[in-house]
């Protein structure tokens, strides 16, 4: 029975604290905060997918050293010919495979410059060029070779 504001002892099955909110109120609500706080958490770690990496900036920058520094594939293909089939092979071959895969890094170099702000590459702003991962005749490093540098790539050093 309620008279007036306040109310009998029994006439409610849940007893009420000094600011109002049922002790079985306050646990309904404290669960779905934790679990608020738990998705947010799990929300953050695909904040950085791995094809992150390559964005429009890291594709300006490839196509400027590709377009720059493309005409260091000639020495460098040279170079290569010359450890693996010979004098007589870098000077004819190598000078050609050079030469192509120079004009290959200037064409591709200046396409990226133009386009760095759009992903025309398979909808992703990875590299243009196939990947090196095959061996000398079958792609391209990200980057242009580095002369004359310490690099991860060993491009004509033998320690």
């Amino acid at each position: 029975m309620v008279y007036g504001k306040h109310r009998t002892r029994g006439s409610c099955c849940l007893s009420s604290n000094e600011d109002g909110i049922k002790p079985f109120m306050k646990k309904h609500l404290f669960l779905p905060l934790i679990g608020m706080i738990l998705v947010r958490s799990a929300h953050a770690d695909i904040q950085d997918p791995p094809g992150n990496d390559y964005g429009p900036t890291r594709k300006l920058g490839r196509g400027l050293s590709n377009f720059l520094f493309a005409s260091s594939e000639l020495p460098d293909s040279v170079c290569k010919v010359n450890k693996i089939e010979g004098n007589v092979d870098a000077f004819g071959y190598g000078a050609v495979s050079g030469l192509s895969r120079s004009t290959a890094r200037h064409a591709t170099g200046l396409l990226e410059i133009l386009t760095f702000p759009f992903p025309i590459w398979r909808n992703t702003y990875r590299p243009i060029l196939p990947d090196d991962a095959h061996g000398f005749h079958a792609g391209y490093s990200e980057f242009a070779p580095e002369l004359g540098n310490e690099s991860k790539y060993p491009y004509c050093r033998d320690y």
